[in-house]
């Protein structure tokens, strides 16, 4: 059976290759090359979410590292965990200083039809800390005192989300989960999950690059701009609540620039960073995002400029040598929900 199984995974990971070569599809040697990449980062984590760290008797969080999924933020610490809904969780931790946090019970469901609903979501606003900062957490399906996170029948895993304003001022929180009256040693491994644990793994490296490439080819159809293309969709993939989405395609020539103006609500943080045609955000060492921290404003309004070269004006967020991809616009824990005015115009006439 671990024979078969192997080279069954084998299979299943060549034919997760289909969605680089897919219709719409940038075919760039930068593009192709970062298409490959993002299915083997895909690979690693799926691996280890499914194999080594799948167990929801013994979950561990892991942070995510360089794997980068459906529009990921820059300014985030990501940590995720795999979970039963009928077993209960304690979650300790310090809350530390990072800007905002969050924590949401999943429904992961990529490998079979590209969501991954909210089941259950606790963010600053509803959490009691202690004196001394730290915090403690129960997930389960029945309602407890103090901080509850709600599990699901159908829940399989925690995400975390920690949102920096500040990277050189502020520290995040440090996490642990373990189930609350679970076995004393971990299961054997057997034949049996190996292969349900390689299927799952395959499965979930394809389901997640065919969902976002979807996504992208839906922005596709209005580029340079950042349009409301409805909530519903981006919650369904286990998008924060919290969150106002505004996606979008880009497409420039060379010699020009995409410039995006708007007002900005009253909010505890948004941010606008550029990603490449699979929903990865671009290179974190070069100025590719802008959040509440550090854009500037002009009398209150937000001109963010994207450009192969930087005009010297406005916020300037770097395409990275590529000519297309997509971009996000977060407004989180606003009430009022601004869709930018977008425009391509000569680089020149920016300067």
């Amino acid at each position: 059976m671990p024979d078969e199984a192997w080279s069954q995974f084998c299979r299943a990971l060549e034919k997760a290759g289909d969605v680089v070569l897919s219709d719409g599809a940038p075919d760039t040697p930068l593009d192709r090359a970062e298409g490959y990449r993002y299915l083997a980062r895909l690979t690693r984590e799926m691996l280890y979410s499914c194999l080594d760290n799948a167990d929801p008797d013994f979950p561990r969080f892991h942070e995510l590292d360089l794997v980068k999924i459906g529009a990921d933020n820059p300014d985030n610490v990501y940590l995720s965990a795999n979970v039963r809904g009928d077993r209960t969780y304690r979650i300790t931790g310090t809350r530390g200083t990072i800007a905002y946090f969050s924590i949401g019970s999943k429904a992961n469901r990529y490998a079979e039809d590209g969501t991954m609903a909210s089941t259950g979501e606790l963010s600053d606003s509803d959490l009691e800390i202690a004196p001394d900062g730290t915090v403690e957490i129960i997930a389960s399906a029945t309602e407890q005192s103090g901080n509850w996170l709600p599990l699901a029948p159908d829940s399989t895993g925690l995400v975390v989300r920690q949102t920096y304003l500040d990277r050189t001022t502020e520290t995040p929180g440090s996490w642990h989960v373990e189930q609350v009256g679970g076995p004393a040693e971990p299961a054997p491994l057997t034949p049996e999950f190996l292969a349900k644990a390689l299927q799952r793994a395959a499965l979930s490296v394809h389901g997640t690059a065919a969902t976002f490439a979807h996504w992208t080819r839906t922005f596709m159809a209005r580029p340079n701009e950042l349009p409301d293309f409805g909530q519903e969709m981006f919650q369904r993939a286990g998008g924060d609540p919290e969150i106002f989405y505004l996606h979008g395609y880009w497409v420039l020539r060379p010699g020009e620039a995409w410039v995006i103006e708007t007002d900005v609500p009253d909010c505890p943080y948004w941010n606008f960073q550029l990603d490449n045609w699979w929903m990865e955000s671009l290179d974190h060492r070069r100025r590719i995002t802008v959040n509440k921290h550090t854009a500037s404003l002009t009398d209150g309004r937000l001109t963010i400029v994207v450009a192969a070269e930087d005009p010297g004006v406005g916020n300037w967020i770097d395409t990275c040598g590529h000519t297309s991809g997509t971009a996000l616009l977060r407004w989180l824990g606003a009430s009022e929900h601004p869709v930018p005015k977008c425009r391509v115009v000569a680089l020149e006439e920016v300067r």
